[in-house]
């Protein structure tokens, strides 16, 4: 039986794309694309160290905003989330810590105590619960100052989850707790529980034809007339009805009466009034069912609320998420319709068809029960009784078809606002959370749903975990793993013509006539000047636009472009919406995509390969979109061969800035150039003209010595001049002890001045026959003399000898090449 349903499945999912796609959008476009770097008005809040920011509830009166998180509970200003926040450290202690880990969980993600509820108890106090390390604890909170009553820890069994990953819901009606989750360690106890407030505890049986494995999602109170007060919880879990195959997971809707005490003696401090439903979300004619529901957001009150259900189902290898919206009144015709029921001789599940027993079977306690003597459940009959605890299913389905269907997508919370419009009424907007971190803006119209916008609320790819809606602020709140974000509901600035307004059909934006803006329209002054079309009338939008509410194509300018012959062009025409199409014309005809022609859409550009001279001309670009075309882009294109000396009046207008930064900067560094070279030309000119005074000098080795102030063993010569001087102290010496040197001075044996132009190179022989001057000195001589000078020593060849050999000892001692500067040199 079950390959068998299998086959007829896949055989339904084949033809679903093509037979369906005529009256159901498969996977629409959302019209706009933000991605996070470019999200406007988001203000965020986060801890270091706090993860899991997954249960929020609002406090409209109050302007708070108050956030469950892993060990952490946080009441943030509703106004702005980053600013003004308080916080509450409730972790679990180390023995309980230890103790989860010596269960066999995990220390790195279940051994906490993760934030599960998080409500108003009365008008000083919440209530919360926490899963504890798996030993879940409840407790109060002072709404004063903000503080956790850990006095009071309450057992949290059947109130919060042990697992922090399994589903769980609650709400508190009348200071009374109810909650879906499960009541044991192992997970294997579904419960439906009331406690708390004057009630006595009721909960479900632990049958599998009550409860089987759910998946809670959602909860939901809904005020009746006559004592008629309900819960419902919505669920998946695995059917037990299905003769196709009961693994099958199906998603439900069941209910309790508020005013529900249980039985006498049959279903004691049991739901007497306990039904369930199969909840379908299904493609018409295809038996397409979408069995997961994902969650559920209730819009209105009483009886004109509205359900929407994000259900997730997976068709191959393709992700497919659908969103559903029911009535209550279908819920309801459901609930009073015939049971289902498990039929022993059969072993299957069909309709109920005998006599239903009277009071009906998962009633409340209204008036006519009062006026037939059943003030309460516990006067019930136990036929009455009997029947509700083996038939708490309905034969019928609370059937609808998906209002929007997208592929490769994992929706995960939904939140609904009712938007008034300038005339036409209201139209229900929703926001749609993924698993990759996106948001869905669209709005339902009429039985269709437009995508408005798609937005990356994070860097890093995360689920949505929670969202809140707050009246007051206008503003959407999004919980995740790591952090919160705050959304404004409307942002019209983003919109900045006519035509751009009007296509989005945002309800809660509309074109302004006199300020020639899209406008906010409940925080507009008067609606008497605004222009709004949801339902998207073609002719009436493309009318509106010629009519100048916008400047007319005609006035676009055209854009002056030249490009080199051989090279590509690249014409950019940026289309706003994703949903417009673009065409192109080529000198008023249509242009006819080729080899090296191409609209490339990644870039939102026409590109063109190798351009020659065919190709120059006027282009225009326009977008349509809905049936209403406008020029987006116009361009004159010119080609040349080379590139042209002289670039387009426009380009220099846009250059010329740049120009004089760069004749600036270059001569500044010019004059820096020029004042370099000006100085070391002179410091050359200066070291040039020591090294000109130095010249009669070169033929000399002059190193700085000490002198007698007379020298020893001096005879002088017979033909020297009397009036000559030179060893006379005055001529010989300067005032300050230092010896003068006069070139060409040394003596020659004959008596006379050695030639000029004998050879005194260091290391070079001299003529023979020359002497030293002064004749005959020696190291010790120099050593021990008294002054300091300078002498010339000119060394022979012949008369070298101990002087000679110990004047070098004394240089390789003080590290003096021969060839160092003579001026510079010492001994």
């Amino acid at each position: 039986m079950g390959t068998a349903c299998l086959l007829l499945m896949l055989a339904v999912l084949s033809g679903i794309f093509s037979e369906t796609s005529l009256c159901l959008n498969w996977d629409p476009v959302p019209r706009k694309t933000i991605l996070f770097n470019n999200l406007k008005d988001i203000k965020s809040f986060s801890k270091i160290g706090v993860f899991n920011y997954t249960t929020l509830t609002l406090d409209e009166e109050n302007k708070k905003l108050y956030v469950g998180a892993r060990e952490a509970i946080f009441a943030l200003n509703m106004t702005d989330v980053s600013q003004n926040s308080k916080l509450i450290v409730w972790e679990a202690p180390p023995e309980k810590k230890a103790e989860c880990i010596q269960k066999g969980k995990n220390n790195q993600s279940e051994c906490f105590n993760y934030i599960r509820f998080l409500q108003r108890y009365n008008e000083t106090h919440m209530y919360t619960c926490g899963t504890y390390a798996f030993q879940p604890k409840c407790s109060y909170i002072s709404l004063e100052n903000f503080t956790l009553e850990d006095l009071v820890l309450e057992d949290g069994k059947g109130k919060c989850p042990y697992d922090p990953a399994k589903g769980h819901t609650g709400l508190i009606v009348d200071k009374e707790l109810y909650s879906a989750t499960f009541n044991n360690f192992l997970g294997t106890e579904p419960v439906i529980l009331r406690n708390l407030g004057q009630h006595r505890v009721m909960k479900t049986e632990y049958l599998p034809s009550w409860l089987n494995e759910p998946d809670f999602v959602a909860s939901t109170f809904v005020e009746g007339n006559w004592g008629d007060d309900k819960i419902y919880f919505f669920f998946s879990e695995r059917a037990v009805e299905l003769d196709c195959d009961n693994e099958q997971v199906v998603a439900r809707v069941a209910q309790v009466c508020k005013g529900d005490v249980g039985g006498a003696r049959t279903l004691q401090k049991k739901w007497t009034s306990f039904l369930k439903a199969r909840l379908l979300c299904s493609i018409p004619h295809q038996h397409v069912h979408f069995n997961k529901v994902q969650a559920v957001f209730a819009l209105g009150n009483g009886q004109e609320t509205i359900f929407f259900g994000i259900f997730q189902a997976r068709w191959g290898d393709v992700d497919v998420s659908a969103v559903c919206r029911y009535n209550l009144a279908d819920i309801t015709k459901v609930f009073n319709g015939p049971f289902k029921e498990f039929r022993e001789s059969a072993q299957k599940w069909g309709r109920y068809t005998g006599q239903i027993p009277t009071p009906r079977p998962g009633s409340c306690i209204t008036k006519w029960h009062q006026e037939n003597g059943f003030n309460s459940s516990l006067q019930l009959p136990d036929i009455t009784l009997n029947f509700a605890k083996k038939h708490p299913l309905m034969d019928d389905q609370v059937s609808e078809q998906p209002l929007l269907v997208k592929k490769n997508v994992n929706f995960t919370q939904i939140a609904v606002d009712r938007v008034d419009t300038v005339s036409q009424g209201s139209y229900e907007v929703l926001f749609i959370g993924t698993a990759e971190g996106w948001l869905y803006k669209a709005v339902i119209v009429k039985s269709e749903v437009h995508i408005i916008e798609e937005l990356q609320l994070f860097e890093t790819i995360q689920p949505v975990e929670s969202l809140k809606i707050s009246h007051t602020e206008k503003v959407l709140y999004i919980g995740s793993r790591s952090g919160v974000i705050q959304l404004l509901l409307a942002d019209c600035s983003k919109y900045s013509s006519f035509q751009d307004c009007t296509l989005a059909r945002d309800p809660y934006c509309a074109w302004d006539r006199e300020g020639r803006m899209c406008v906010q329209v409940d925080r507009h002054f008067s609606t008497l000047s605004l222009e709004q079309d949801i339902l998207q009338n073609p002719r009436r939008v493309g009318e509106k636009f010629h009519q100048s509410l916008v400047p007319s194509s005609d006035k676009l300018k055209p854009k002056n472009v030249t490009v080199v012959a051989g090279s590509s062009l690249v014409l950019p025409c940026q289309i706003v919406s994703n949903l417009a199409q673009t065409q192109w014309l080529f000198n008023d005809h249509s242009l006819q995509l080729k080899n090296g022609l191409h609209f490339d859409r990644q870039l939102c550009s026409l590109v063109i390969e190798d351009v020659g001279p065919s190709e120059a001309g006027h282009y225009s670009c326009f977008s349509e979109e809905a049936g209403v075309k406008f020029m987006a882009e116009r361009y004159q294109v010119s080609v040349v061969a080379s590139v042209p000396v002289f670039m387009e009046a426009r380009t220099q207008e846009l250059n010329l800035g740049l120009v004089w930064v760069l004749v600036i900067t270059l001569g500044a560094v010019c004059l820096l150039l020029l004042g370099a070279v000006l100085y070391l030309r002179r410091r050359l000119k200066e070291q040039l003209g020591k090294g000109a005074e130095m010249k009669p000098l070169e033929s000399t080795l002059v190193y700085p010595i000490s002198l007698p102030k007379e020298p020893r063993n001096f005879v002088p010569s017979k033909m020297a001049d009397p009036e000559d001087k030179f060893w006379d102290p005055v001529n010989y010496y300067y005032s300050d002890g230092s010896l003068k040197i006069v070139p060409g001075h040394a003596l020659c044996p004959n008596g006379s001045a050695a030639s000029p132009t004998s050879n005194g190179i260091p290391g070079q022989p001299l003529p023979t026959g020359a002497l030293h001057s002064p004749s005959r000195l020696s190291i010790g001589n120099i050593r021990g003399s008294g002054s300091n000078g300078y002498i010339r020593l000119n060394l022979g060849t012949e008369e070298r000898g101990e002087f000679n050999e110990e004047l070098r000892k004394s240089i390789k001692q003080r590290n003096v090449l021969p060839d160092a500067n003579p001026e510079e040199s010492s001994v």
